[in-house]
């Protein structure tokens, strides 16, 4: 198979940016090589346009009507699928916040359950509610400073602030919990290891970074769908982040054929059918599939932000509403699905409420001693 990767709505370390809220990545993706096949027809119409690359944001709507039908028989003749992945950027502030500070394995005031086991989402969300957009930004600034004076003394007032605010919560053990791990951190700053100590580290926690994550493991699941292999998979070449998504990329690649368990609850972390050919950083200059895939991703991305799309240009989307995959990492998207999985659990028996309660009482007794010591 043939993968051509784009992105649009990069900013790096700067995710407040209110006119970019979203980083998107669009994979295009073809049993057959899209660059050789479709470049004929694309070359005919760059001539019927006057322009040198098909760019959308260039033509816009009314540049991208006239080729619309064009587009759409290549759709059917390469039979190409269309993927998007998203970030919500602000979001990824707060979930970076959780992911470091009530990591089980570093902050012992957290309960196993609330970190290994999907009740992490509650806690997460639970969270979340505290922050607002000034407290998220002071996180984000925290977590990317390479200094560590500076990075802890922010660590710890963004804590402080939150814990002020605990008492929003409704119930009685979300505050107990968040509290105590927010308390720990504030007294042990050192020991969360919150920030990044090079910039090299500042891209790795890029929210380009984070979606090209789900990018590589998006592939994976389109090989392990149709039962082939890489062939070649093109990344729009821009200098910033490829050196990051190549670095990811290898890593990957060593880990293709396994998987490993995970939480209870959680879903295994699948390897399986990681691509291991080496990526490809192109130019749209030089690669049809990169130039088709910038016009997809341009026209679903104005569909989903509800922007003006001309009514012909949604035949293109048309014809992957069976085909493609989206996927996105926010706090409303991880509500909408654990929502689900917490809806469709069984009531617990008897017995195993009695055990749940054992367990808990082993973890609690772990979990109280560090802050009996701290406060």
């Amino acid at each position: 198979m043939f993968f051509y990767v784009d992105e649009s709505g990069h900013t790096g370390t700067r995710i407040f940016d209110p006119e970019q809220p979203m980083l998107y990545y669009g994979v295009l993706s073809s049993n057959v090589n899209v660059d050789a096949l479709a470049e004929e027809k694309l070359k005919q119409l760059r001539s019927r346009c006057g322009v040198a690359r098909l760019h959308a944001n260039e033509l816009g709507n009314g540049g991208l009507v006239a080729i619309a039908p064009d587009i759409v028989e290549l759709q059917k003749r390469l039979n190409i699928r269309f993927d998007l992945y998203r970030v919500a950027k602000p979001d990824h502030s707060i979930i970076c916040f959780f992911d470091q500070v009530f990591d089980q394995g570093n902050n012992p005031a957290i309960t196993w359950s609330g970190y290994w086991t999907p009740m992490r989402y509650v806690l997460l969300l639970k969270l979340a509610s505290l922050f607002d957009e000034d407290l998220a930004k002071k996180a984000w600034e925290a977590r990317i400073e390479i200094h560590d004076n500076k990075a802890e003394a922010g660590l710890v007032n963004v804590c402080s602030e939150l814990r002020a605010r605990v008492d929003q919560l409704p119930d009685a053990r979300s505050r107990q919990l968040i509290s105590d791990a927010l308390l720990w951190t504030e007294n042990n700053p050192s020991e969360i290891y919150y920030n990044t100590k090079t910039k090299g580290d500042r891209l790795q926690i890029t929210p380009n970074v984070i979606g090209f994550q789900s990018v590589m493991h998006g592939i994976a699941l389109r090989i392990k769908k149709h039962g082939r292999k890489a062939a070649k998979i093109t990344i729009d070449q821009q200098c910033e982040f490829n050196k990051a998504q190549n670095t990811l990329a290898n890593f990957y690649s060593k880990l293709s054929g396994s998987q490993f368990a995970n939480g209870p609850g959680l879903p295994e972390v699948d390897f399986g059918k990681m691509p291991t050919i080496p990526i490809t950083f192109a130019s749209s200059a030089n690669s049809a599939g990169l130039e088709l895939t910038d016009i997809h991703l341009w026209v679903f991305k104005r569909a989903m932000e509800n922007k003006e799309l001309a009514p012909e240009l949604f035949q293109l989307i048309k014809r992957q509403l069976n085909k493609g995959h989206t996927d996105e990492i926010s706090l409303n998207a991880i509500a909408a699905r654990w929502k689900r999985w917490f809806e469709e659990l069984p009531d617990p028996t008897p017995e195993q409420i009695e055990r749940g309660k054992e367990l808990l009482a082993i973890d609690e007794a772990r979990r109280v001693k560090p802050n009996e010591t701290n406060v």
